[in-house]
C-alpha cells in the first residue's frame, strides 16, 4: 500500500489565454499554433505563417469570441478543470493537480508544486483530458509533459494514461451524461469532433498503408487504430449511440474547427449545420466528445455560431449537450483509469 504522498495525479488539459485581452490571446495563439504537432510545417515556414498571417488576423476576433463565453471566475475550461480536480481529489483522497499544454499552469510549475508539497513523491499519474489519440492533442500534451520531466530530472516516475475512447467506463459516463437530452424529442444527434488535417491521419498511420487507403479503413482491424483519431472518434460515437439505443439513421459524425485551406477530415460540422434542415432535420442535438470540458470550441463555435447557422438554414431547435465536465460518472471513470497505473492502489 502507498501513502497518500507517494502518488499524485495530474489532469492535463489544452489551456486558455490568461484573459480576454488581445495581448494575452495573441500570446496564447502563438504558443498553440507554433507547436510543431499542431501545424507541422518546417519551423521557419510555421513562424512566418503563424506570426505573420494567422495570429495578426485572428487575435482580435478570437479575443471577442473569448469575451462572449468568459465567466466571472475566468476561462470556462480552466474553471471546469479546477472543479474536476476537486471532485477527483474528493473521490480518491490522493493529491490531484492540473496542468495545461499551453498557457498556465505549465507542467514544470505543476511538478514543482507537487514535489514541494510532497517531498517523498514516488510516482505521478498523468491523465491527458483527451479521450482520443491525435498528434495535435493527446500526443503533443504527453510528449511535452514527458520532455519536461526528463530534462528536469524529477525524482518521481511519470506514468501516462493511454487514450480511453472505447473504455466501457468512459462510454457509460458519456452516454449517461447525454441521456437526459436524447430522452427528449429530437430528429438527429450530431457528434461534432475537433477536426484534423487529412495529412495528420496519414502521417500518424504506424503501418504506412492503412488509414484512408484501405476501404472502410476505420472498421478494418489494424495496428494503425492505436494512433488513428478518425477511427477512435467513430468508435466512440458508435459505442455511445448503441448504449443509448439511437438508431443509425438518427445520428452522425462531423468535424469542426478547421484552420486553413488544406483538406481536413470530413464531413465538416459547419456544412452539416447548413445542410441538415434541408434534409428534414428540424430538432438537432449536438455533442462534442473530443472535449471533456466545455470551452471556446463548444460554447462559442457550436453553442453560438453553430446554432445561428442551423436556425438560419431552417432548423427549429438546436441543443448543445454539455461536455462531461464534472459528471459523477466521469469522476469515477478517472479514478478507475488512474488506479490501473498505480504501483499499488491506495485504499
Amino acid at each position: 500500500m502507498v501513502s497518500k504522498s507517494d502518488t499524485a495525479i495530474i489532469l492535463m488539459n489544452l489551456g486558455s489565454p490568461d484573459s480576454t485581452a488581445v495581448p494575452d490571446v495573441k500570446k496564447y495563439l502563438l504558443e498553440f499554433l507554433m507547436d510543431k504537432r499542431v501545424i507541422d510545417y518546417p519551423w521557419l515556414l510555421r513562424k512566418l505563417l503563424v506570426g505573420g498571417v494567422i495570429v495578426p488576423r485572428r487575435a482580435e476576433k478570437s479575443a471577442e469570441a473569448y469575451k462572449s463565453i468568459w465567466w466571472d471566475e475566468g476561462s470556462p475550461l480552466i474553471v471546469l478543470t479546477k472543479q474536476l480536480q476537486k471532485a477527483v481529489w474528493h473521490d480518491l483522497e490522493i493529491p490531484v493537480e492540473i496542468t495545461m499544454r499551453y498557457g498556465t499552469p505549465s507542467p514544470q510549475a505543476t511538478y514543482d508544486k507537487l514535489l514541494k508539497e510532497h517531498p517523498g513523491l514516488k510516482e505521478v499519474i498523468l491523465l491527458p483530458l483527451y479521450p482520443h489519440y491525435a498528434m495535435s492533442s493527446y500526443e503533443t500534451a504527453v510528449e511535452y509533459a514527458k520532455d519536461i520531466h526528463r530534462k528536469k530530472r524529477y525524482p518521481f516516475e511519470l506514468k501516462i494514461v493511454k487514450p480511453y475512447y472505447d473504455r466501457p467506463e468512459y462510454i457509460h459516463a458519456l452516454a449517461e451524461s447525454m441521456r437526459p437530452y436524447v430522452e427528449q424529442e429530437f430528429d438527429y444527434l450530431l457528434f461534432s469532433y475537433h477536426g484534423v488535417p487529412v495529412r495528420h491521419i496519414r502521417k500518424g498511420d504506424v503501418t504506412g498503408g492503412h488509414c484512408l487507403k484501405v476501404n472502410d479503413c476505420c472498421h478494418v482491424a489494424s495496428k494503425a487504430h492505436t494512433q488513428c483519431y478518425r477511427h477512435q472518434v467513430i468508435a466512440t460515437s458508435e459505442l455511445v449511440a448503441a448504449e443509448l439505443g439511437i438508431p443509425r439513421q438518427k445520428w452522425g459524425v462531423s468535424f469542426q474547427s478547421r484552420l486553413g485551406r488544406e483538406e481536413w477530415i470530413k464531413p465538416y460540422t459547419a456544412e452539416k449545420f447548413e445542410q441538415l434542415p434541408a434534409e428534414g432535420v428540424k430538432k438537432l442535438l449536438v455533442a462534442c466528445p473530443a472535449f471533456v470540458s466545455d470551452c471556446l470550441e463548444t460554447l462559442e463555435e457550436i453553442g453560438v455560431e453553430g446554432k445561428h447557422s442551423f436556425i438560419s438554414s431552417g432548423g427549429d431547435s438546436f441543443t448543445m449537450i454539455p461536455c462531461l465536465n464534472t459528471h459523477p460518472l466521469w469522476v469515477k471513470t478517472i479514478g478507475a483509469l488512474v488506479k490501473e497505473e498505480m504501483s499499488v492502489v491506495a485504499e
